[in-house]
């Protein structure tokens, strides 16, 4: 059982970072990849931001257009993300995400993902 915690949200203006962190207490090193989703005001699904697999191989939503960076931290047992030029449309609940068993699709699809975190809020102002 691997349990996530994410953290790292809040306030943000426009144009401004914020860097969010995803601990996995639990088998940290037997996830084959994780990811972080978000999931917008007034939408009801989640969409993926970015994913990174055990092997370090990334997948960005285009929505990221290169200002997002995902990465995974072996010694915390954390996956960061590190959000710079924010946007008021980044403005979501941020989730993350594990996968364990063995995934069909790249990027992972939501369905395919064993483990999510609560849970993060980041809101941007223009």
């Amino acid at each position: 059982q691997v349990q996530l915690v994410e953290s790292g949200g809040g306030l943000a203006q426009a144009g401004g970072s914020l860097k969010l962190s995803c601990a996995a207490a639990g088998s940290f090193f037997s996830m084959n990849a994780m990811g972080w989703y978000r999931q917008s005001p007034g939408k009801m699904q989640r969409d993926l931001v970015a994913v990174i697999t055990s092997d370090g191989r990334t997948n960005y939503a285009d929505f990221v257009e290169g200002r997002f960076t995902i990465s995974r931290d072996n010694a915390k047992n954390t996956v960061n993300l590190q959000m710079n030029s924010l946007k008021p449309e980044d403005t979501a609940v941020y989730y993350c995400g594990a996968v364990e068993s063995d995934y069909v699709n790249f990027p992972p699809r939501p369905y395919e993902y064993d483990y999510w975190g609560r849970g993060t809020q980041v809101t941007v102002s223009s």
